[in-house]
């Protein structure tokens, strides 16, 4: 592809843009996806699909899988070389834009998803169109964009069609947001679970050794569980939700905890699999049934490593600070990509904080230089 003779020149060009992208993460902003809504998620699907097109002169593929819908834009033939990984579902519930409405106010930007990830999908295409407009049409071959609808509720719809278009990529770039402008150099694996006990219902007053209590079962099981954790490899394995019984004078007859496993090595995840598969009742006439498995691999600092060193030297060519690295908890579908192989960088999106929460915001300083940085990453790859 042709080359940038001056880095710092994208810097500048973000910078005048920064206008528009902020009208643009507007945009996505005020249409709701939360994800368990599929009908809502092809609307954003829609939306960024025209902005996409009126951006960069392509219109980009609606795949629905399943029931959900994502979009991939390829540039040029051939596998690509250089895919940006995003997702437009959010966690929010319809309604919250009615109370939490787009703004900026004091260089924060706010509104449900603002930080976690319409910000960063948004810079994508900004990313992209800073190179097609400094270098022409021909600078974008081998680019691959996705705008996935799932990743918030584990990505179980997108998973294989993320992995597929990445799977001889020179490099992945997950546009996921970041507290304090940290790249995330490594992250954990999750594995998710239901644990459902199963008794014998029986009058809690009249006749309860009649009866097989799932509910003392339950809480048995959810220590059981807890303990399989391992602190000084940084496994945690936390029940969570939980449910059981009928009524305040009947022995429960059922009872269901949700299982949340997080861990640094796929060792460790196949571990706690095997280990809560195996589990068996410690009352006489119980039964255990398990539903769940792993869900993403651990992305290594190993798959991460010579990105994030190139990303410095690039911030150092366009004048910016050095960004620092950091290893989290919370997985994104980087996780899939970096577990085949691929070189992965993640946390290149907005810079702010409140993933999930009432507080949740970018800071608007951050978004012009971040965009010109991950451009300049694409065409380092492409």
């Amino acid at each position: 592809m042709p080359t940038l003779t001056d880095q710092k020149s994208l810097v500048t060009a973000a910078e005048a843009a920064l206008p528009q992208i902020l009208a643009d993460i507007e945009r996505v902003i005020s249409v709701e996806t939360p994800s368990d809504d599929k009908v809502a998620v092809a609307r954003g699907a829609a939306e960024f699909s025209a902005l996409l097109t009126e951006r960069l002169g392509v219109t980009p593929e609606t795949v629905v899988i399943g029931e959900t819908t994502h979009l991939r834009l390829r540039f040029g033939s051939g596998d690509p070389k250089v895919v940006l990984v995003n997702h437009q579902d959010t966690v929010w519930p319809h309604g919250t834009l009615a109370r939490k409405p787009f703004s900026t106010e004091d260089g924060i930007l706010r509104g449900p998803g603002s930080f976690d990830m319409l910000t960063g999908a948004v810079m994508s295409i900004h990313a992209a169109k800073l190179l097609q407009d400094s270098l022409g049409a021909e600078a974008l071959d081998g680019l691959s964009i996705l705008v996935t609808g799932d990743e918030e509720i584990g990505s179980k719809d997108s998973s294989e069609f993320i992995r597929a278009e990445a799977k001889n990529a020179n490099a992945a770039f997950v546009m996921e947001a970041s507290a304090g402008g940290a790249l995330k150099i490594a992250r954990k694996g999750t594995s998710d679970y239901r644990v459902i006990v199963k008794g014998k219902a029986a009058h809690s007053g009249l006749e309860p050794e009649k009866g097989i209590n799932a509910l003392l079962e339950l809480a048995h099981q959810a220590q059981v569980v807890a303990d399989l954790g391992n602190p000084e490899l940084g496994t945690t394995v936390v029940p969570t939700k939980f449910s059981g019984g009928t009524t305040t004078n009947t022995v429960p007859a059922e009872g269901v905890f949700a299982v949340d496993v997080r861990a640094k090595s796929i060792a460790e995840q196949e571990r706690v699999d095997a280990a809560i598969r195996a589990l068996t009742s410690s009352i006489e006439g119980a039964s255990i049934e398990i539903e769940g498995s792993i869900n993403r691999p651990p992305l290594e600092e190993s798959m991460t490593a010579e990105l994030f060193a190139r990303a410095t030297e690039l911030a150092a060519d366009l004048g910016l600070p050095a960004p620092t690295g950091v290893a989290v908890g919370g997985a994104s579908d980087g996780n899939f990509t970096a577990a085949d192989g691929v070189p992965t960088l993640d946390g290149l999106g907005a810079v702010g904080d409140g993933a999930h929460a009432e507080h949740e915001h970018a800071i608007i300083a951050e978004i012009a230089p971040r965009t010109a940085l991950l451009a300049a990453l694409i065409a380092d790859r492409l």
